[in-house]
């Protein structure tokens, strides 16, 4: 340190170096009534408590820091004098830092370079050393505070990644133009889309007896209002809603999920099969070949498939009252269940009485083409006459 040491008059002065330049007319009023005798004992912790610009106006006489070491050296005895009085060791670093740099790069030379110390020593700069060796941090605002504060709360919560997992958190499941895999399962059964079991449920309350069920058509915009609300991702259904209430609505809503499936209820790779199956001669042969391929079918279209069947056979066992028999409900089922999902005219040509056919047979033999006892290790009934 070097031998030449401020007194504490001009630590006083140090305070009020030249960075301050611009007061305000009220500070000029005040510190007139005052003289630079008149502060001469004043405690450095007045300073603070009158504030700077108060006391810019009082003190002139100045303290000049010849170079680097003598800087550091005003650094440390202003440090001491502080912890003397005091004083907010952070409060008076600020101040001093931040006046006291201005007036050490104006007196150094020009293109000279005040420290010959390596690369990473100069990067601390006169604020970071001081900081440095005093053990304290420079002062922050409260918004500072308060945003250092926010991120070591942050810090303690769970990891990010299970954060932005609950953020984006997965949506419900569509129910129209996705697969059956991909639907809003029903509570009583996973493998069966909701909105299927919603509609055969208000079909079977209230339609078993109705006229033509499931061949007169629905209102079209109703239906597709019913469409966009389950495409929001509903993940139950009121079906005291005035648009259930019609039978007529409800069957078209049945009709069109079916038509909207991208992967038909008898799958694209087995359609072909289905079709060569339907045209065996031999009638047992047919119904086993038939049997086979049902069975083979994914666990959500086999089950789907196999709660469908049993609604229209539902349906055809009322057909005294609702004149809608196994050969009427095939000629409307058929063409929407036994398809391509890329089908062409020349197929609805050719396979129409096919399609037809196969929905009819599946109906009239439902407990037979998807009865469990096969599975269960039990006698599997005969063979029904086609």
């Amino acid at each position: 340190m070097p031998s030449r040491v401020p007194s504490l008059r001009m630590l006083r002065s140090f305070f009020t170096d030249g960075s301050l330049d611009s007061l305000g007319t009220a500070e000029d009023a005040r510190s007139k009534r005052h003289s630079t005798s008149d502060l001469s004992d004043v405690p450095f912790s007045a300073v603070r408590k009158e504030g700077w610009l108060h006391c810019k106006q009082i003190l002139t006489k100045k303290g000049k820091a010849e170079d680097r070491d003598d800087m550091l050296a005003w650094i440390k005895v202003i440090r001491e004098n502080s912890k003397a009085e005091g004083e907010d060791p952070g409060f008076a670093s600020q101040a001093l830092i931040n006046k006291k740099l201005n007036d050490y790069r104006k007196v150094s030379p020009a293109g000279a370079k005040p420290d010959s110390s390596p690369k990473g020593s100069r990067g601390l700069g006169i604020r970071a050393e001081f900081l440095k060796q005093a053990g304290t941090s420079a002062p922050r605002s409260p918004r500072q505070d308060a945003a250092i504060t926010k991120d070591e709360s942050s810090s303690q919560k769970a990891p990010w990644g299970i954060n932005i997992m609950k953020k984006n958190k997965k949506s419900a499941p569509r129910a129209f133009g996705v697969r059956l895999e991909d639907c809003q399962p029903a509570p009583d059964n996973k493998n069966v889309p909701l909105i299927v079991e919603a509609c055969c449920k208000v079909v079977e309350d209230r339609g078993l007896e109705y006229m033509g069920i499931y061949r007169v058509p629905g209102n079209n915009a109703v239906v597709s209002s019913l469409q966009e609300q389950l495409n929001k991702g509903a993940t139950e259904i009121n079906l005291q809603d005035e648009r259930w209430q019609d039978l007529n609505v409800i069957s078209s809503l049945l009709k069109s999920f079916f038509r909207k499936l991208p992967e038909p209820l008898f799958t694209d790779d087995k359609y072909n099969d289905f079709i060569e199956a339907n045209r065996i001669e031999d009638a047992s042969e047919r119904m086993r070949t038939l049997r086979k391929l049902i069975r083979d079918l994914p666990g959500h279209y086999y089950e789907t498939l196999k709660f469908l069947v049993g609604h229209l056979k539902t349906i055809a066992d009322h057909s005294e009252k609702n004149k809608m028999e196994p050969r009427n409900l095939a000629l409307v089922f058929g063409p929407t269940l036994v398809r391509t999902s890329e089908d062409n005219m020349t197929d609805m040509v050719t396979h129409m009485p096919d399609r037809y056919k196969i929905v009819e047979t599946l109906i009239q033999h439902s407990d037979w083409f998807f009865s469990d006892k096969e599975d269960k290790g039990e006698k599997v009934s005969p063979i029904p006459s086609p």
